[in-house]
C-alpha cells in the first residue's frame, strides 16, 4: 500500500484502507469474486454468480431460480453496459443495451470498485464528507463524475456506500436515484479486507429502502490479481 498517497486522504478513507490492507498484501488492480445470495427478480430467488471487476470494467455471470432458472450476465467493458439474460438457458428473458443502461453500469462499477477493490482507491478524487465518519470518492468513468460516499465505523469497517445511480427502478422514469448498499460483514482474502455480506438497492436511507432492495450477496471467495480486466 502506499502510505503517503494514503496519507493524503480525508481521515474516513485512512481508517478504512489501514484497516482494509494488511502489509505485504499485492496491490492489486482486478478482483475475482464468487458469491451466492438472493436477487429479486419480481420475487427473491436464490443465486450463484463470479465476478471479475477492475477499475476499467466489470462483468457478473449468474445463475438465479431453481428449475427454470435464469442465466446471464451484467457488464461494463469499452464504454458501454450490457444486460443479457435467458430462461432455462434458450428463451431470451433480457437483453438491453443503450445510453441508459451504459449510463448506470457506469455507476454500478464505481460503486463495485470503491466496495470490494480497495487497492485501486488511487483511481478516485477523495474529499471529506458533510459527516466526520464519510469520504467521498469521485471517479471518472465514461463520461460521467460519480461521487461514492463511503461511511466508516471508528475501528476501519466499512458501514455503508452510497451514491446518485441513473436508473429507473420500479418502473420509475429515468433518472438519479439513491442507491447503495449495507455492509453486515466483512472477511479477508489475501490480506485484503472486504465487505463479505451486502444488502444493496434503491432509496437506501429513506423509508422507500424496503421496496427498493432488491439484491442481498454472501460473498464466498475473492482472488485478487495484479492485472486489470
Amino acid at each position: 500500500m502506499n502510505t503517503a498517497a494514503v496519507d493524503s486522504l480525508p481521515e474516513p478513507a485512512r481508517r478504512w484502507l489501514r484497516h482494509a490492507i494488511a502489509p505485504g498484501a499485492p496491490a492489486a488492480r482486478s478482483v475475482l469474486l464468487r458469491m451466492t445470495g438472493r436477487i429479486k427478480v419480481v420475487r427473491w430467488l436464490p443465486f450463484t454468480a463470479v465476478q471479475v471487476i477492475s477499475p476499467e470494467g466489470f462483468v457478473w455471470v449468474a445463475r438465479a431460480g431453481r428449475g427454470l432458472s435464469i442465466n446471464g450476465f451484467d457488464r461494463y467493458s469499452d464504454g458501454d453496459g450490457e444486460m443479457r439474460w435467458l430462461l432455462a438457458g434458450r428463451v431470451p428473458f433480457l437483453r438491453t443495451t443503450g445510453p441508459d443502461v451504459t449510463r448506470g453500469s457506469a455507476a454500478r462499477l464505481a460503486i463495485e470498485t470503491t466496495l470490494w477493490l480497495p487497492t485501486a482507491f488511487g483511481d478516485a478524487q477523495w474529499r471529506a464528507g458533510d459527516d466526520p465518519d464519510v469520504a467521498v470518492a469521485t471517479r471518472r468513468i465514461g463520461t460521467d463524475e460519480l461521487p461514492v460516499e463511503l461511511r466508516v465505523a471508528s475501528d476501519g469497517r466499512p458501514q455503508t456506500v452510497s451514491m446518485q445511480r441513473w436508473a429507473n427502478p420500479n418502473g420509475e422514469p429515468y433518472g438519479y436515484y439513491p442507491f447503495g448498499g449495507i455492509i453486515d460483514d466483512e472477511a479477508t482474502f489475501g490480506g485484503i479486507t472486504i465487505p463479505s455480506a451486502v444488502r444493496v438497492g434503491y432509496w437506501l436511507g429513506t423509508e422507500r429502502w424496503n421496496d427498493g432492495e432488491f439484491f442481498r450477496a454472501w460473498i464466498t471467495d475473492a482472488t485478487f490479481l495484479e492485472a486489470s480486466l
